[in-house]
Parts: C-alpha cells; sequence; structure tokens
C-alpha cells in the first residue's frame, strides 16, 4: 500500500511530464494552430493496453479517450505482427481514424519507455496538421462521400527508427500533402516531445523507482473510479433523454439526431444513442474512439474534480451505437467527427443531465470549433499556404452565472490564433473581430456571446471551405431559458453575398482579392426562465451593447 503523501507527489509528477510535453509541443511548432491555437495534447499511456494514466492540463479534452484508443490500437497490431515491434529510439505515427483517432488531421505519434529492456509504458501525443490531402485544403471537406477524399490515411508505421526520421517515407508523406515543406517543424516538435517527456519522466522513476510508480499508477486508477462513483451517487436515479441536432452531413441538406438516454442505476451511468440518426453520406459521421471519448468529457465537464485517469471512465458504459452515424466504419467520411459531432454528443448529454443535477450541468455552449480553412498561392511570398481558423462561441448559461463569452470549444482549450500572427504568415486582413451581440440566449442566467469576425483576402487567389455547425438551430437553453443565436457564415464576393445552402458548410468557394468572409458564431443557451432575471441586468447588458433595446424587450418580454 503506497503512503498518501509518495501517491499524491507521484500524481503530480506524471501530470508534469505530460504539462512540459505540451509546452514543449507549443513552443517548437510551425503552424499557428498547433504553436498559438494549442490544438494538440499529450500523455501517458499504459504497456499493457494502453489506458490512459496521466494527460497535461492543457491539451484537448477530446483526446482523453481517443488517444488510449490509438495507443491501444498500436499495441494490438504490434501483438498480432501487422506493425513491427519497437525498438529504441522508434517513434510510430498514425492518423487512421478507424483504428482509435478522430478525423486525419490529428496526427498522433507514439513512442515506448524503455526501463531495463523492458517497456515501462508508452508516451504519446497527437497535433493538428493544416493539412493532410485531399479534396480542399486543409483538410475540412464538407461534402466528401468517402474517406479517401478526405486525405492521406497513415496506419501505425514507424516514421522514426532508432531515433532516426525515414526519409523515404517522409517523402510519401510529403507528396500527398499541401505546404508539406512546412510541416517539418511540426513533426520535429511532435517527436521533441515525446523526448522531453521521456527525459523527465526517467527522473521521476529514477527518483522513486519503478515499481513504486506502478503501484501508484494502480492506485491512481482505482481512486479515479472511486470518485466518478461517488459523483454519479448525486445523480438521482432513473432514465433522462435529449436530443441534440447536427445541421445536416454537408451533402444532404437534412438534420442528424444525437438521441441519447442516459440511465443511472447504482453507481454506474448507461448511455444509449440507438435512436441517433444512421449513418451519414457527408462527413459528419463519428468514428467509435470519438464518440466514446465525447462522453467522458462531457463527465469531465460536470464532475472535473475527479483525476484524469482511465479509471475515471469505468464506471461508463456507452451502448446503441451500431448503425448510427456516431460508429463510423470505413469508408465513411469523418472530417466533421472531432471538431463539430463530438460537441454535439457532449451537448446531448449535458442536455439529459442537466434535468437530474441542474446545480452542476449548464445550457449548451456553442457546439462548433467553426472550421474555416482557406488555401492559396501569395504572390508577395512566392509561397503557397493553407490557413486554418477556429474560433470560440458562447458558453450556455448555469445556476450561479451567464455564460463566457468567446470562449474555447466543449472539447477542448483550444483558442483561436491571434489576428497578428494570422496577417503576419497568410495574405488576409481582418476588417471585423467583435463580439457576436445579442446572440446569447435569454434566461435567468443569460448565455454568453459568440464570436463575429469577417476577413478580406489582400492577394492571389483562393478557395474557402467551412465545416461548422448549429446553423440551422441555436445552442439548447435549459430549464425554460432560451436558444442562443445560431452560426452564421456570409461571403461577400464582389457585390454578391453568398450564404452557404448548408448553412455552416461549404467548400471550395473562389475567393479574389478584396472578398471578404463573414463569420458570426453562436451564443450560449440560457440557463432558467428569463422571468427570473434581475432587471438591471438586462439594463447593464443594454448599456454596454451586448443588446439592443428591442432585442432585450422581445427576449425578457414577460418582464414588462
Amino acid at each position: 500500500m503506497i503512503d498518501p503523501v509518495t501517491l499524491a507527489v507521484i500524481q503530480a509528477g506524471l501530470q508534469q511530464v505530460c504539462d512540459e510535453m505540451d509546452l514543449s509541443f507549443s513552443r517548437a511548432a510551425f503552424s499557428p494552430v498547433i504553436a498559438e491555437a494549442d490544438d494538440r495534447s499529450d500523455g501517458i499511456y499504459s504497456a499493457e493496453d494502453g489506458s490512459l494514466i496521466a494527460q497535461g492540463s492543457k491539451g484537448l479534452p477530446v483526446f482523453v479517450g481517443v488517444m488510449q484508443f490509438s495507443t491501444r490500437s498500436i499495441l494490438q497490431r504490434i501483438k498480432s505482427g501487422v506493425t513491427p515491434a519497437p525498438e529504441q529510439g522508434d517513434i510510430y505515427m498514425v492518423n487512421d481514424p478507424y483504428l482509435g483517432g478522430t478525423h486525419l488531421m490529428d496526427v498522433r505519434f507514439a513512442m515506448p519507455v524503455w526501463r531495463d529492456g523492458r517497456i515501462f509504458c508508452w508516451l504519446s501525443n497527437t497535433g493538428h496538421w493544416p493539412d493532410t490531402g485531399g479534396m480542399v485544403p486543409g483538410g475540412f471537406s464538407a461534402s466528401a462521400i468517402s474517406a479517401e477524399q478526405e486525405g492521406l490515411r497513415i496506419p501505425p508505421v514507424k516514421l522514426f527508427k532508432k531515433g532516426v526520421l525515414d526519409t523515404e517515407i517522409w517523402q510519401i508523406i510529403c507528396s500527398n500533402i499541401r505546404v508539406s515543406d512546412q510541416r517539418i517543424g511540426d513533426v520535429q516538435a511532435q517527436a521533441s516531445a515525446l523526448m522531453v517527456g521521456a527525459d523527465r519522466l526517467a527522473v521521476l522513476l529514477d527518483r522513486y523507482g519503478d515499481a513504486t510508480v506502478s503501484a501508484a499508477i494502480e492506485e491512481m486508477r482505482t481512486r479515479a473510479a472511486q470518485q466518478m462513483r461517488a459523483m454519479i451517487d448525486l445523480i438521482p436515479d432513473g432514465d433522462y433523454s435529449a436530443t441534440a441536432i447536427v445541421d445536416s452531413d454537408g451533402v444532404v441538406d437534412a438534420p442528424l439526431n444525437i438521441t441519447v438516454t442516459v440511465s443511472k442505476s447504482g453507481q454506474g451511468l448507461l448511455f444509449d444513442f440507438s435512436k441517433s440518426s444512421p449513418p451519414c453520406m457527408g462527413p459528419m459521421n463519428s468514428v467509435r474512439a470519438t464518440t466514446l471519448s465525447s462522453v467522458y468529457l462531457a463527465m469531465r465537464h460536470i464532475f472535473p474534480d475527479v483525476p484524469i485517469s482511465a479509471g475515471a471512465f469505468e464506471p461508463l458504459q456507452v451502448v446503441g451505437l451500431e448503425g448510427t452515424f456516431l460508429d463510423a466504419q470505413y469508408p465513411r467520411p469523418v472530417s466533421g467527427c472531432a471538431a463539430e459531432v463530438s460537441q454535439r454528443i457532449a451537448e446531448a448529454v449535458f442536455a439529459a443531465l442537466v434535468q437530474a443535477i441542474p446545480d452542476r450541468v449548464p445550457a449548451a455552449p456553442a457546439g462548433t470549433s467553426g472550421n474555416f480553412g482557406l488555401g492559396g498561392f501569395d504572390p508577395a511570398s512566392g509561397q503557397s499556404y493553407v490557413m486554418y481558423q477556429i474560433s470560440g462561441g458562447g458558453y450556455g448559461g448555469n445556476a450561479d452565472h451567464d455564460g463566457l463569452s468567446n470562449g474555447c470549444s466543449t472539447i477542448g482549450i483550444s483558442k483561436a490564433p491571434p489576428v497578428e500572427i494570422m496577417e503576419q504568415k497568410f495574405p488576409v486582413l481582418y476588417r471585423r473581430y467583435a463580439l457576436h451581440e445579442g446572440s446569447g440566449g435569454a434566461g435567468q442566467q443569460r448565455g454568453g456571446f459568440g464570436l463575429d469576425y469577417e476577413i478580406e483576402l489582400l492577394r492571389g487567389e483562393a478557395r474557402a471551405s467551412f465545416v461548422m455547425d448549429h446553423g440551422r438551430t441555436g445552442p439548447l437553453g435549459a430549464l425554460g431559458g432560451q436558444d442562443g443565436a445560431v452560426n452564421r457564415v456570409e461571403v461577400m464576393q464582389r457585390d454578391t453575398v453568398f450564404v452557404p445552402p448548408h448553412l455552416s458548410k461549404a467548400q471550395d468557394i473562389l475567393l479574389q482579392p478584396g472578398d471578404r468572409v463573414r463569420v458570426r458564431t453562436p451564443g450560449g443557451g440560457g440557463f432558467g426562465d428569463p422571468a427570473w432575471r434581475d432587471p438591471a441586468r438586462i439594463a447593464e447588458d443594454i448599456r454596454l451593447g451586448y443588446y439592443t433595446a428591442e432585442q432585450a424587450g422581445e427576449r425578457w418580454k414577460r418582464q414588462d
């Protein structure tokens, strides 16, 4: 039995290892989406089954479960002989969504940590690459109907063999992606982060001994399961159902339903998605690993004090995925699964459990990452480029306070890259960058506000693509609160304004210098009956310009 003080120190030490990997990755990366937006994550995983041991506190929550499944897939393929066994200094690379992944742009590296000739654990990280080939720059094809159209799909391969980059594999990758000459900076940063983690972990192991650290890891897993069960005890027994609506799949202009029934009995939760929509033609299918991880991250939002460990997931059972668009099988396209569908899965879980524990669950947040890809050639620099813009939105109101405005997405801590960095690296000018006024849903606690930005292309031709959501319906209000405002996309080309037929999804739109793109992201849902909001707070919102007097009068008209 390990003593509590040693356990706490080792747990903090493992967390610090992951945090240093995160920091090293972002500081060394070339792409703004990693270096500035922090669209990445690092973690430590079991050598036996790939189970999560620890993850960086600044990593994307959606990768909590995904890298666990990805590492497990690598181990299974090694055991079966499909993938070569590891040697000292090897680093595997994989982005196959169907092998415990998300979408093709999320590229995962995995490296074993050796101790006395055996593998003690695995280190793994994920970084969002700006491009992995496919139909459109950036990989977010809104109308792909097969995985091959979305980009280069890579099974687990040794990109680094005994510490040396395999130039043949790298040349194959470079021959299939855009702006390939810029990717080596991200690759070296991703590999270096794992090496930093191995060095820091070795210090911890040398200090406490492999056996003591292994005992601590086992105890951490046991206690995480106990703590999650204790939190589940707060939920009254019963069944709680809700539905979140995805605008469309990008190909068929019809909504997709994510319907979940959460059943509480004893110290476990059962999540049944069997009434959700069937597999779709377009890229809004979700692979199983992403679906499971989305449930896990939703519970992390609700019970944030439970430590991150595989044990925290043990009391959570997910069923009913077969035959739905939440269990994508090859070759179903999946580019929207991690950035969009995952958030709507979490939204459905929130909407179900707010009925049971309203003091712990908010109204729905914006529910979209606002994926905007722009690719072209800059005549001033003489180089091709792929720009990837993500954006925040409003958080839902909750029992204690109004929702946060322009917060990061539900699935992570990724933030929009600074405007100054984007204008420096790409031939664009931000004409507008402000709150999406009036977008927060009315309630006793109103929703936060989305983002309103407008980008002008300055030089050369470019092609724009969008994979977003909540253009058809706004984020759900809770307990009588109103829904937040919808996402809006407008492309201004000379004297015309183009609104995508699918509202939040379009691809390959030709832009000329002077053309502009305006995006207004959703506001969060309101929480509680609007009639209970303090009139002084409504007046303050009007004074600050969050709502016009007319908007406020309409939304809180029962206050009159």
